[in-house]
């Protein structure tokens, strides 16, 4: 597997290389700080520390070759991994969530969940109108996703917020990276979406599925993909990536959905390029608007320096 490098912009100029890299890599502090001090990370051409302070023009140069030493840790380590918190109060945390974690247990999953990662950081979540292994999750994420969501700490705020995101008040903003050229700059993909009859883990557009409605403006456009803003009006599983395959723009990478693999592989991209960027909601004991923001992780910014690399 080969380096990761990541240029530094000015939404990092100025920032403590450990945070940033936490922020980039959708690991905790903690585990940034590992990889600096093993010097799998560091900023290329000059002395990197966990404390020095990342300069417009900057290059982060991660390796993702692991020793098998660090690999036989890894494995005699729990599965629980540590999660950033983006927002945390007595009622919700929001997490940045990143890939390879579940949003909750389910049949046949044996690695780290949302709960747990949060109940390994200290987070007390004490609500008892759902599941235990669902506790405080009114939204969720694919494994394969990552950025930000919501988890209610208490029934009070579970019952809030489970009614926001069901009358569709939490507005929901994603990135992704799309194969192709949309032949518009914005629009509107309303299809309903069920289980493919020919697989579990599948969805479709069928008309006896659950109304999906996606909205999206493009970004930024490329020669073989387009990077989109998409606003969720419904929270279907898998939404994103079923509306876009339906109109011949799969997300890149998502080779459950019909991309075309070369592509994924010429930008170093291992799962569908779809990060949840923004959410706004209503804090349910307040009432005041509330705006989170997440950042591009490393593996997804280096995708998008690929895909421009490409244009060249």
């Amino acid at each position: 597997m080969s380096d990761i490098c990541f240029k530094v912009t000015s939404q990092f100029s100025g920032c403590r290389f450990d945070v940033c890299l936490s922020k980039l890599m959708g690991v905790s502090r903690a585990s940034a700080i590992s990889l600096i001090e093993r010097n799998q990370a560091k900023i290329l051409g000059r002395k990197s520390q966990k404390s020095s302070i990342l300069q417009d023009g900057d290059t982060i140069v991660v390796d993702q070759k692991e020793s098998a030493e660090q690999k036989e840790e890894q494995n005699n380590e729990s599965s629980v991994c540590n999660i950033p918190i983006i927002y945390n109060d007595d009622d919700i945390v929001v997490i940045d969530k990143p890939v390879g974690v579940v949003s909750h247990a389910a049949k046949g999953w044996s690695g780290p969940t949302v709960p747990e990662c949060l109940e390994a950081v200290g987070i007390d979540i004490k609500t008892t109108l759902c599941d235990e292994s669902r506790k405080g999750i009114v939204s969720r994420l694919d494994v394969g996703t990552s950025g930000l969501m919501l988890v209610c700490k208490t029934d009070f705020a579970y019952e809030v917020m489970k009614n926001q995101f069901a009358k569709h008040i939490v507005k929901k903003t994603y990135h992704a990276l799309v194969q192709g050229d949309l032949a518009q700059d914005k629009a509107t993909i309303d299809a309903p979406i069920g289980r493919a009859k020919v697989s579990d883990f599948r969805f479709t557009i069928t008309s006896d599925g659950k109304p999906a409605v996606t909205h999206w403006d493009v970004l930024e456009r490329f020669s073989q993909a387009t990077l989109v803003s998409v606003n969720l009006e419904t929270g279907r599983t898998h939404q994103i990536r079923v509306h876009f395959s339906s109109i011949g723009h799969p997300l890149v990478g998502d080779s459950m959905y019909g991309a075309n693999p070369v592509l994924a592989q010429k930008l170093g991209l291992q799962r569908q390029w779809l990060h949840s960027m923004e959410l706004t909601f209503t804090h349910p004991r307040t009432g005041k608007s509330v705006t989170v923001k997440s950042h591009y992780p490393l593996d997804l910014q280096h995708a998008l320096e690929a895909m421009r690399a490409l244009l060249k």
